[in-house]
C-alpha cells in the first residue's frame, strides 16, 4: 500500500509531483502512517496474555523500564516494525559486550588510583622550589615544579602500564565483537529469510530519483525500462557534491582554531586575575571551559551538517539503499572531523611549542603547550566532557519527544474541535503520537564506538560511561517506538548496511591511534627507557626531563630534551628510535592476531552453514521432482 502511495504520479511528473510524501510537504495532507494494532496499556480487568494485540506485549515485556535485564525479543519486534528496525535492537547487544570492557577498565582505573601515590615521581611533589619553571605565556609569571604536585598524580591515573594493556585488550575486543555481529546477522537474516533479499528482490528506483532522471534505460537484470542519470550528470553531481563536503570540513578546522583560541585567552585571563588558586588551575579551567565550548559548536554544527547532507543526497541515487548509504557515510564524514577533531589536536598536535627565543605562533600567540600535568589528562577531561555531555543531552532530547507528542494532542484537538467522539479512532489516537524520524539518529551515536576504541589509552573509564547510557537508551529507545512514535512503515534488510564498514574502519584505526597515543603522547616510554638507562626508582627523573633556554634570554628551565642551543639531545633520538619501534611493534602485532581471528573464525557459523546447504539441497530435488512429474 505504502509503495502504491509513494509512486502514485497527482500531478506534472516533471515538477516531480509525485507521491504521498511531497502532499505531506506540500501540505494537501498532514500526516500519512500505519496504524498501530491497538492501545499499548493493558485493560483495567483480568485478561489472559494470548488475548493481547502485540504492541501490547511489546510494552508490557519489553519497553518498561523494570524489564532492564531482559534480552530483546528480536522476533516480536521484526513482527511488528519489521526487519531494519529489528536489526537495530539486535545490534544493541553491545550492551552486553560493554560490560566486560567496562570491569576491565574499572579494575584499570581503580589499579592506577592504588598506585597513585608510589610511582609518581618524587622530586615533583618534595622540590619545593627547588624548580622554578619558565613561564607559559609573555605575561605570565615563572611557576614552580611542586604546584603541579596534584596535576601530576591525576595524570598517573590516565598514563600508566596498564593503560598500555588495556589498549591492547580493547583492540582485540573490537574485533571479537565485530566477528561475533557478523555472525550474528548472518544467523538473523538466514532467520527473518532475508538473505541476499537484495539481490533476489531488485530494488525499484526511489520517487524522487524516478521523478528526475531525465532518461530512461532498460535494466540488464529486469530487462524493465527504468529512470536513469547519464554518466556525465551524475559524475558533475558527485563532484560539486565533494566540493560542498571538503568546504564544511575547512568549517570545522575553522572552529577549531576558534575553540584553540578561545582556550589560550581564557589561560592569559587566569593569570592576569592575581589569584594564585587561579593561577595554579588556568589550564585545567581554560580546557574545561573550551571542551564545553567546543561541545556546543560540535551539537550546532551536527545539525546544520544533517540538513546539507540531506540535500546534497536528495536526487543522486537511483534505490532507497543506496541513497540511504550515500547519506549515512556523508553525515558520518561530517560527524568524525566534528567530534573528534578536537581530541585528535590535543592528542597528536599539542604541544609542539618550541622553545624560548624560537617558540611557534598562530594569528601572534605562542603555540599551546601540555598543561602541568601532560597532554593525557587535557585528553582525558575532553573526552569525558564531550562523550557524557553529548550522551546527556542526547537522553534530554529523548524526554523532549514527549513534549512534542503532548503538543500534537493539542493539535489534534484544535482541528476536530466539537466533532470529538467519545471514543476516538485509532487513526486519530495516532495522530496524536509523534512521527518516527528513522534509525539515523541512533545508529549515528554509533561515534560512542570510537570514543571507546580509538582513544581508551587515555580514557578507561570510557567502556563504563558507555555501558551506563546504553543500559537507558535501549529502554528509551523501546518505549519511543512501542508508545511514542507513530508506527513506520516496516521495511526489509539483511544486515546494518554501511554501518558496519564504519565500525570496521573505526576499529582498524583505534590501533593506529592508540599505538602513536602511547608512544608520543603518555610518559610511558620516556619513563621506560630512563629506567632501564639510569635509575629503576624514577629518582631524578623530572630533573633529567628540562632543559634550559640559550644563554642572555631567561635562568629557568622548560620541560624538554634539547640542550642549551636549542638542539635535541642524543637522549631524544634514543626515545624517538623506541617510539617508532614501539609503534611498528604494537601495530604488527595487534593487526595480526586480529587478521588470524577473523580467519579462524568464519563470517557464518558452522550449523547455519549446513542447513543452507541443506535447503538448496531440498530446492533443487523439488524442482527436479516437479520437472519429472510436468514430463
Amino acid at each position: 500500500v505504502y509503495e502504491i502511495l509513494a509512486r502514485t504520479v497527482y500531478g506534472k511528473r516533471k515538477r516531480t509531483e509525485v507521491g504521498v510524501d511531497r502532499l505531506v510537504n506540500e501540505g494537501a495532507y498532514t500526516a500519512a502512517y500505519p496504524l498501530h494494532e491497538g492501545p499499548f496499556k493493558l485493560p483495567s480487568h483480568e485478561i489472559h496474555p494470548d488475548e493481547l494485540n502485540q504492541r501490547q506485549v511489546l510494552h508490557y515485556y519489553w519497553a518498561r523500564w523494570c524489564k532492564w535485564f531482559k534480552y530483546q525479543p528480536l522476533d516480536h519486534i521484526r513482527e511488528y516494525f519489521g526487519e531494519k528496525i529489528a536489526l537495530y535492537f539486535a545490534w544493541l547487544f553491545y550492551t552486553a559486550w560493554l560490560l566486560p570492557a567496562a570491569i576491565v577498565g574499572t579494575l584499570i582505573f581503580v589499579s592506577g588510583v592504588m598506585s597513585m601515590d608510589t610511582n609518581t615521581p618524587e622530586d615533583i611533589c618534595t622540590s619545593g622550589a627547588k624548580y622554578p619553571m619558565c613561564p607559559l605565556c609573555k605575561t605570565c609569571d615563572a611557576w614552580n615544579m611542586s604546584d603541579i604536585c596534584t596535576m601530576a598524580k591525576l595524570g598517573y591515573l590516565f598514563d600508566h602500564p596498564g593503560t598500555v594493556l588495556f589498549s591492547v585488550f580493547m583492540s582485540f575486543w573490537a574485533v571479537t565483537f565485530l566477528e561475533f555481529w557478523k555472525r550474528k546477522m548472518a544467523t538473523l537474516a538466514h532467520h527473518w529469510d532475508c538473505m541476499d533479499f537484495h539481490e533476489e528482490e531488485q530494488e525499484r528506483p526511489r520517487p524522487e530519483f524516478a521523478a528526475t532522471a531525465p532518461t530512461v534505460e532498460e535494466n540488464p537484470v529486469t530487462g524493465v525500462k527504468e529512470p536513469y542519470f547519464p554518466e556525465k550528470t551524475r559524475l558533475s553531481r558527485m563532484f560539486t557534491g565533494s566540493m560542498v563536503i571538503v568546504l564544511m570540513l575547512c568549517v570545522v578546522i575553522i572552529f577549531l582554531v576558534t575553540v584553540v583560541m578561545c582556550r589560550g585567552v581564557i589561560s592569559v585571563m587566569m593569570y592576569q586575575s592575581g589569584s594564585p588558586v587561579l593561577r595554579t588551575e588556568a589550564g585545567t579551567i581554560a580546557n574545561i571551559c573550551s571542551s564545553i565550548v567546543n561541545l556546543g559548536f560540535i551539537l550546532v554544527m551536527g545539525q546544520v551538517y544533517t540538513a546539507l547532507a540531506e540535500q546534497l543526497t536528495k536526487w543522486m541515487h537511483r534505490t532507497q539503499t543506496q541513497h540511504d548509504n550515500a547519506f549515512t557515510l556523508k553525515v558520518f564524514i561530517f560527524q568524525f572531523v566534528n567530534f573528534y577533531s578536537s581530541p585528535f589536536y590535543v592528542a597528536f598536535f599539542k604541544g609542539f611549542v618550541g622553545y624560548p627565543t624560537n617558540y611557534g605562533t598562530l594569528f601572534g600567540m605562542r603555540n599551546e603547550d601540555c598543561g602541568p600535568g601532560g597532554c593525557l589528562i587535557e585528553l582525558a577531561e575532553q573526552l569525558f566532557i564531550i562523550m557524557v555531555g553529548k550522551q546527556l543531552i542526547n537522553n534530554i532530547q529523548e524526554f523532549i519527544i514527549k513534549v512534542k507528542a503532548w503538543r500534537q494532542k493539542r493539535t489534534l484537538a484544535s482541528v476536530l474541535g466539537d466533532n470529538e467522539q467519545d471514543e476516538p479512532r485509532r487513526w486519530e489516537e495516532d495522530y496524536k503520537l509523534v512521527p518516527c524520524g528513522g534509525l539515523f539518529e541512533e545508529y549515528l551515536e554509533m561515534l560512542q564506538f570510537g570514543f571507546i576504541t580509538i582513544f581508551v589509552a587515555a580514557f578507561p573509564l570510557a567502556p563504563l560511561f558507555a555501558l551506563l547510557n546504553n543500559w537507558v537508551e535501549i529502554r528509551l529507545d523501546a518505549h519511543k517506538f512501542v508508545c511514542e512514535y507513530r508506527r513506520p512503515v516496516a521495511e526489509r534488510a539483511q544486515n546494518i548496511g554501511v554501518w558496519f564498514n564504519i565500525l570496521e574502519a573505526l576499529s582498524h584505526l583505534s590501533v593506529i591511534a592508540n599505538a602513536f597515543l602511547i608512544a608520543f603522547t603518555s610518559d610511558f616510554l620516556p619513563r621506560l627507557l630512563y629506567q632501564y638507562k639510569f635509575r629503576n626508582d624514577l629518582n631524578g627523573y623530572v630533573n633529567f626531563t628540562l632543559a634550559y633556554a640559550p644563554l642572555n634570554y631567561t635562568d629557568y628551565p622548560y620541560k624538554a630534551f634539547r640542550d642549551n642551543d636549542g638542539m635535541y639531545t642524543l637522549f631524544y633520538w634514543e626515545l624517538l628510535a623506541v617510539r617508532l619501534g614501539f609503534i611498528i611493534a604494537f601495530e604488527h602485532v595487534v593487526f595480526f592476531v586480529l587478521r588470524a581471528i577473523d580467519w579462524i573464525v568464519p563470517d557464518v557459523p558452522e550449523s547455519l552453514e549446513l542447513k543452507i546447504k541443506r535447503e538448496r539441497y531440498l530446492a533443487k530435488q523439488a524442482l527436479a521432482e516437479n520437472q519429472e512429474a510436468l514430463l
